[in-house]
């Protein structure tokens, strides 16, 4: 089985650069996408877990899970595959820290709350896909560093009812966990949103909502205990901030918000208005005193009783008073529940519980967050010493809780996608957003349409989109410029081939030159220099040098042969060569090359010209003795 490592090309196309993480079931390396030139993050399942089919299935779900869920906040799957026996994914490459890295390092409440409002994005699309994450922590969020944050690791995510092992461990992170996971049950997309909760209480506090020895005891405290509330920890974190994590880590699922939509939508108005939590529950009611009347006295009693008379009518009115005053100064103020962000059923009967009544129908209004989601009640939740009123008659003694009129989400609703094309990206980008869509921008290359104005639209306009959707604007930077190739030292045919080849027009010159006939000599422009298609590219290639034939020397004197070159317009070189034959000294014996041959104006040619060869001691006494008498 290969071994991924720096430097190593996996299944022909993916050049590792270096590690940037691993986990428990794959490494993550850099590496270059040869073919399409990028850089990408390369996940491989560790070695050990390539023969088990369990893992091998998990690891190939991940790619698939992930491959289909096209958002910004989502990593981006390009590929998968085996290459050698090791199963990988090759993924967007995301360059920044995990969100549990800027945890450690500390981020402001407001910070936090941006990065959560991104990964609930993400997670709400996902779930509206049919797939639930079920691992959802810091470590799997990467923050690039303009704040996008980006979701990864679709590692266990699925369609269904928990995924548990063999062995009745259920996959995931136990810090993390929602209790209906710990304890094997079914999980929904609620469950994730359990999972950002604790994302979010890490995130404002710096630390998780339990602890424990092992995976098991943190999983139990999930399922049995409360946390600490935030503000406790972090009192930066407001009341209402404090009511919405609280929510989010609510035991019973149906207690939690419902849809990733509902969870933005109240961190948002938490985030607005920071003291809209936290409400009174106190209501009392004095009750009156009860008068007896007299009976009538007897004669004998008449003028005592008109004596007493006045005193009793005296008592009475300071008691009617009495009365009066507590009954007009009752506090008649009820305290009204939150319901928003809840959905209307449950709303409905949280109201009811408490005394109140719900107007019929509730009124509908097209927003973003899901249907059937509570918006708006009024009276509004009461903040402590501003409760509601209660409708009350005949002095304060008959009170009845205030009606609640529920304002309820049908959802975004749809709208048709006006016509952009040719419209600048400000001008288009206005006009999306008047009929209440998303933008986001593209650009791409044009030859037709002019930089800066807008190419298309995705969808088209004229088609039918839900609302506050994205719809992608793709704007032209103008034509696609290509690039110079090499062409100095190529052949004249070869050039002009490969200029057309990129869509340029060739333009040819020539030059004499002791290169190869055709051989390119220059280029204007420069290898490498980027054009629109359709311009021009200069070449000039060698037209070679005429010619000169080569003089036969042999024999001649070293001056006169020397000189003959010369006129021949060739340079000569002249070599001595020792030579016992006196007739030959002074002269040419040699020449190359030899006389006839066609050479270029200038070329150096070997003269080899004889001297005499140098006589040694042993010669010089025999000549002697053959000149004595």
């Amino acid at each position: 089985m290969a071994e991924v490592e720096v430097g190593s090309v996996v299944d022909g196309r993916y050049r590792v650069v270096a590690k940037i993480g691993g986990g428990g079931m794959a490494d993550v390396w850099l590496a270059e996408d040869d073919h399409l030139q990028r850089r990408i993050a390369l996940k491989v399942l560790h070695r050990r877990f390539a023969q088990d089919r369990e893992f091998v299935m998990r690891f190939q779900r991940e790619a698939e899970s992930a491959a289909g869920l096209q958002h910004p906040n989502i990593v981006a799957v390009f590929d998968r595959g085996e290459w050698e026996g090791t199963y990988y994914i090759a993924m967007q490459y995301v360059e920044g820290p995990t969100l549990k890295q800027l945890i450690d390092s500390g981020i402001t409440v407001e910070q936090g709350v941006a990065v959560i409002r991104q990964v609930l994005q993400a997670a709400g699309y996902a779930h509206r896909q049919g797939i639930v994450h079920r691992d959802l922590k810091p470590q799997n969020v990467i923050v690039d560093p303009e704040g996008k944050a980006v979701v990864t690791d679709f590692g266990i995510a699925r369609a269904g009812v928990s995924e548990i092992t063999q062995t009745g461990s259920v996959m995931g992170t136990p810090h993390y966990l929602s209790p209906e996971q710990a304890q094997g049950l079914e999980v929904t997309a609620v469950s994730d949103l359990y999972s950002i909760g604790v994302v979010l209480y890490e995130a404002l506090t710096g630390r998780v909502p339990f602890e424990g020895e092992s995976a098991v005891a943190v999983a139990m405290k999930q399922v049995s205990q409360m946390p600490q509330r935030p503000s406790s920890i972090q009192p930066r974190v407001s009341p209402a901030l404090d009511a919405v994590v609280m929510r989010a880590l609510e035991k019973d699922p149906g207690q939690r918000f419902q849809s990733a939509d509902a969870f933005i939508a109240a961190l948002d108005q938490a985030m607005r208005e920071p003291g809209g939590a936290g409400r009174g529950t106190t209501s009392f009611a004095a009750l009156p005193p009860v008068v007896a009347a007299e009976g009538e006295e007897d004669p004998e009693e008449a003028k005592k009783r008109r004596r007493n008379w006045w005193i009793i009518a005296a008592l009475v009115a300071i008691l009617i008073g009495a009365l009066l005053g507590i009954l007009l100064s009752r506090d008649t103020s009820t305290p009204v529940p939150s319901v928003e962000g809840r959905s209307l059923q449950r709303a409905e009967e949280i109201l009811e519980q408490r005394g109140f009544t719900v107007n019929q129908p509730p009124i509908q209004v097209e927003r973003s967050v899901e249907a059937g989601t509570v918006l708006e009640q009024d009276p509004t939740p009461s903040p402590p010493g501003r409760e509601a009123e209660e409708d009350c008659s005949f002095l304060t003694l008959f009170c009845s809780k205030p009606a609640v009129t529920l304002t309820v989400s049908i959802g975004p609703g749809e709208g048709t996608i006006p016509r952009v094309t040719g419209l600048t990206r400000e001008a288009a980008t206005e006009k999306l957003e008047e009929a209440e869509f998303e933008v986001a921008t593209e650009n791409v290359n044009s030859s037709t349409v002019e930089e800066g104005l807008v190419v298309h639209s995705e969808p088209s306009a004229g088609k039918t989109a839900t609302h506050r959707s994205t719809v992608t604007i793709f704007v032209s930077t103008g034509p696609k410029l290509v690039k110079v190739p090499v062409l100095t030292g190529a052949q004249r045919r070869v050039a002009v081939q490969r200029i057309r080849g990129r869509g340029l027009v060739a333009e040819v010159g020539e030059e004499e030159s002791n290169a190869p006939v055709g051989q390119v000599l220059s280029q204007s422009p420069n290898a490498g220099k980027e054009l629109e298609p359709g311009s021009t590219v200069q070449i000039v290639v060698s037209a070679g040098r005429e010619k000169v034939k080569m003089p036969g020397v042999v024999g001649l004197e070293r001056r006169e042969a020397v000189k003959e070159v010369r006129a021949a317009g060739l340079t000569p070189v002249v070599e001595e060569e020792e030579t016992r034959n006196e007739e030959k000294i002074g002269l040419v014996m040699r020449q190359e090359p030899r006389g006839g041959t066609e050479l270029l104006p200038g070329e150096e040619v070997a003269l080899i010209v004889g001297k005499r060869a140098a006589t040694t001691p042993s010669e010089e006494e025999f000549e002697g003795e053959e000149g004595e008498p």
